[in-house]
């Protein structure tokens, strides 16, 4: 018997549809300020016709100016991740959470058909499986019950 495995789509959902994007010609204080504003970790950098071109993250930040990289007038598609990790909404939490360990990042943009959908980061996806395992727990106890 396969067990269903839960899908980026149902992260999506329950996330809702707001992503904070950026330009690649975004200054760098403007996009620390986009980070600090909305309390988040990466942003996605489209370009103009929204599909994503690059993810600029905290760590991305942090590495430039350690390495005293960051020249006055320094913008996002200087300093950004490009190429990016992309999944799409059918993909399988396991299988992407196994990537994002592997690859050591913590934000991965979920893209259809070249249009930016959302963004998941690692702990969406570790409270996901513990949730399906959870669920699952608590079925197997209710069967062992009823037995």
């Amino acid at each position: 018997m396969e067990v269903p495995r839960v899908k980026l789509e149902s992260i999506l959902a329950a996330k809702g549809p707001l992503v904070i994007t950026t330009g690649a010609g975004t200054s760098i204080p403007d996009a620390i300020a986009l980070l600090a504003h909305h309390n988040i970790g990466a942003v996605v950098v489209v370009d103009p016709a929204g599909a994503p071109s690059g993810i600029l993250s905290e760590r991305d930040i942090i590495r430039h100016l350690a390495a005293s990289d960051a020249p006055a007038g320094a913008t996002v598609g200087d300093w950004m991740t490009t190429p990016i990790t992309v999944a799409t909404p059918a993909d399988d939490v396991d299988a992407v959470l196994q990537t994002m360990t592997a690859r050591r990042f913590r934000h991965v943009p979920v893209v259809e058909r070249g249009q930016l959908l959302g963004i998941v980061t690692i702990g969406d996806l570790v409270k996901a499986e513990r949730d399906d395992f959870q669920g699952a727990i608590e079925s197997l106890e209710s069967q062992l019950l009823d037995a």
